[in-house]
């Protein structure tokens, strides 16, 4: 894989960050204080990655449209009553991406988090300066949509060929498929590395930071 790629995409939650089990939590929480089915840990877990409001969709399909608006706001709350830090980023992630962009890579984010969300994050793992682009859910179409990808290829300037995508679930690997782009699996986030096999990618990874021998020899 070395010299193989210009720009490589991280998805953000699962991947870069370690927030799978905080995100499912609030999720859960969101439906009980409504009174709903609360999914199981792993629905909770499948939906993430997708933009708020599809992943509400799924996981509560009988919800009014009020219902619906009120989960989108309780998820909300409780998520960012959390206060984020470097340390909340996987262990080695924040040397990964000095060595990569040090390396002469460019690094890109495409993710299903709000760009609130996202800006909030960058700012609290001091980590914006790492990316030439970052896309969000609420900005563009929801994963598995290519379109963020495509988005971001094209704001590089880069060759569809030279770009690679890594990512924690189905959806990111999804995704990359639909875009006609390689992709990497990690299993340190919401999908087992079973379940990402499917999707083909060229490899898949335990940690994030495996990475670094693959791409730099």
């Amino acid at each position: 894989m070395k010299n193989r790629y210009d720009l490589i995409i991280f998805d953000w939650d699962g991947t870069l960050i370690d927030s799978i089990d905080w995100i499912t939590h609030c999720l859960q929480n969101a439906g009980a204080v409504l009174g709903l089915t609360i999914p199981e840990r792993q629905a909770a877990k499948d939906v993430i990655g997708l933009s708020i409001h599809k992943a509400m969709d799924t996981l509560f399909p009988t919800a009014s449209a009020s219902q619906h608006e009120h989960l989108v706001r309780l998820y909300s709350e409780e998520y960012f009553s959390k206060q984020l830090s470097q340390s909340d980023l996987f262990e080695g992630v924040y040397e990964m991406l000095e060595q990569l962009k040090s390396a002469g890579y460019l690094l890109a984010v495409a993710t299903g988090k709000t760009r609130v969300g996202l800006n909030q994050a960058l700012l609290a793992t001091a980590t914006e300066h790492f990316f030439c682009a970052t896309r969000c859910a609420d900005e563009t179409a929801s994963k598995p949509d290519p379109l963020m990808l495509n988005q971001l290829i094209q704001q590089a300037n880069v060759l569809k060929e030279r770009t690679l995508m890594v990512g924690d679930s189905i959806h990111d690997l999804q995704m990359a498929n639909n875009a006609d782009i390689s992709c990497l699996g990690v299993s340190c986030g919401a999908h087992s590395e079973a379940c990402l096999q499917a999707y083909q990618p060229i490899h898949c990874l335990k940690h994030t930071t495996e990475i670094l021998p693959l791409i730099l020899g």
